[in-house]
């Protein structure tokens, strides 16, 4: 536990602490926030906000984890006491936080909100998340692609064989819940605080089972809140693609770990909300516009403006009571997450 609390506190300062000076260079160097012509109208005051602010959660979390696994997982003669799976999913999380940096710098060139293409973006995630898959495919022991949909509290162990398929849904997760805590990012600390969440609800999922994948949750979720300091509203820098894509992938790569898929999803539920909400407009809108007409479909949307937590602006909800009360959605979700496990 010790471990846990330490952890927390420095990937925390490790954050917070260079989060003036960076803010400070990224204004120096002009690195700031295009605002999509699709987010509220109340947004065009964030314009050239600097963004790439994610990377105080990398630097914080990085530095936690290589000296985490250089003093615990080696002895006093360099030998190997531990097993090297926080390596890969370390990688995993910065490789993403690759395409991410990739996107943001695109952006800032090109001078609008317009990174890497969609197709683009895409295909990178899922060869990353393939690579990532195929090394828990030759590294784990058998018995890997078993998961327990059941709670705990029906009394007894129900794991379903998923076969070959195990290893598409995990690539699937991965991808998807990348996604889905890049539209999270869209207010002022939501994506930063529905994350610290779930990051410390999966690190009591997994603790019991796998203690390294939840210390990585622990580092993440003091990084996130080293990075909420300087994001919380009004914010003075946004993570950017740099860490949303990021965090969506550490965290679902930590709960294929430890074997808690099913609770990270109910854990993770107001991002996946926030993916689905994108999805459905875009179905809907297709579909009408091919039968009906553009007018029509643009008269008739499902949501008012997606992701969801625009919808709620457009209903009139202050930025501020969208993000406060989405964190209490998150917070009722982990809530039942722990309450599925324990």
């Amino acid at each position: 536990m010790a471990k846990l609390i330490f952890g927390f506190i420095a990937a925390f300062l490790l954050s917070a602490l260079p989060g003036r000076r960076l803010i400070a260079h990224l204004r120096a160097l002009q690195i700031g926030q295009n605002i999509s012509e699709d987010a509220p109208y109340t947004h065009t005051k964030k314009q050239g906000t600097p963004t790439m602010g994610g990377l105080l959660i990398h630097f914080g979390l990085t530095l936690v984890m290589l000296a985490y696994i250089g003093f615990f997982q080696w002895d006093m003669h360099r030998h190997l006491i531990g097993d090297l799976k926080l390596l890969p999913l370390l990688l995993l999380t910065l490789a993403f936080g690759a395409i991410g940096f990739l996107d943001d710098y695109l952006s800032l060139k090109r001078g609008k909100n317009l990174g890497l293409r969609a197709r683009e973006k895409f295909l990178a995630q899922c060869l990353v998340a393939a690579l990532f898959v195929l090394w828990l495919a030759l590294s784990s022991p058998p018995g890997i692609t078993l998961v327990n949909i059941a709670p705990v509290q029906l009394g007894s162990y129900s794991p379903i064989a998923l076969y070959g398929f195990y290893y598409l849904f995990c690539l699937l997760l991965i991808v998807g819940f990348s996604n889905a805590t890049n539209f999270a990012d869209g207010l002022d600390g939501l994506s930063a605080g529905l994350n610290l969440i779930t990051a410390l609800a999966l690190a009591v999922l997994v603790f019991s089972t796998e203690p390294n994948v939840a210390f990585f949750c622990i580092a993440l979720a003091g990084s996130l809140a080293g990075f909420l300091w300087w994001n919380a509203h009004p914010a003075r820098v946004f993570m950017g693609d740099t860490a949303s894509l990021a965090i969506g992938a550490g965290l679902a790569g930590a709960a294929i770990m430890g074997k808690q898929e099913v609770g990270f999803l109910v854990a993770s539920l107001v991002c996946w909300a926030e993916l689905v909400s994108v999805v459905i407009q875009v179905l809907v809108f297709k579909y009408r516009r091919r039968r009906r007409g553009l007018y029509y479909a643009k008269t008739h949307r499902v949501f008012l403006r997606t992701p969801l937590h625009h919808h709620f602006e457009e209903l009139g909800w202050p930025e501020t009571q969208v993000v406060l009360r989405f964190w209490l959605a998150g917070l009722v979700c982990a809530a039942l997450a722990l309450l599925w496990r324990y």
